[in-house]
């Protein structure tokens, strides 16, 4: 799986999970964009782990802005 397929599955995953939020790129912040609070963000980030398969620790959402950054920490780990 290519870094552009993580990223548009994240963003599919994104906008399954929070209605609304159809018009997200890979560039839009996440917690602004989706209007989410951490709590939010970890909950989106289990279910990234449950389908990709993979464990990104939470401290590494700390840097985490974009729909980008969260694609290329879920690369990483496949």
């Amino acid at each position: 799986m290519t870094p552009a397929d993580v990223t548009q599955k994240v963003l599919e995953l994104a906008r399954r999970r929070f209605p609304g939020s159809e018009a997200l790129t890979a560039d839009a912040d996440l917690f602004t964009s989706l209007g989410i609070d951490s709590v939010q963000a970890l909950e989106l980030l289990t279910e990234l782990e449950r389908t990709f398969g993979v464990e990104v620790p939470d401290y590494e959402l700390l840097d985490v802005r974009t729909f980008a950054d969260l694609a290329q920490r879920v690369s990483a780990r496949l």
